[in-house]
């Protein structure tokens, strides 16, 4: 899987809505109404992120989950981390 370039990496993170791109990687952070809904969805996003084999940072706070995706085989953001990133989108509007 290739690097994708930061004009490619802008031109999709249109489609995402509240993801940014820095630092080599996109990031994003929901709020959930309580601790025990969001570590619900963390849960659902472990078991899709295991079924592709690319697995976020993510850093959870009470009702706070901060995400960050990259591709550290590359050294960069690559289409699995889009992938991902529609994954957790469709996982967390399902709420």
């Amino acid at each position: 899987m290739s690097k994708l370039s930061e004009g490619e990496i802008q031109n999709r993170l249109k489609e995402l809505d509240g993801w940014e791109y820095k630092e080599d990687a996109i990031h994003t952070s929901f709020e959930f109404e309580n601790f025990k809904e969001a570590f619900s969805v963390m849960v659902r996003i472990a078991f899709e992120a295991e079924a592709q084999q690319h697995h976020p940072e993510w850093r959870n706070v009470y009702n706070e989950l901060t995400i960050s995706l990259s591709t550290h085989d590359t050294g960069g953001v690559t289409e699995k981390d889009f992938k991902l990133a529609r994954t957790i989108e469709e996982i967390v509007d399902a709420g």
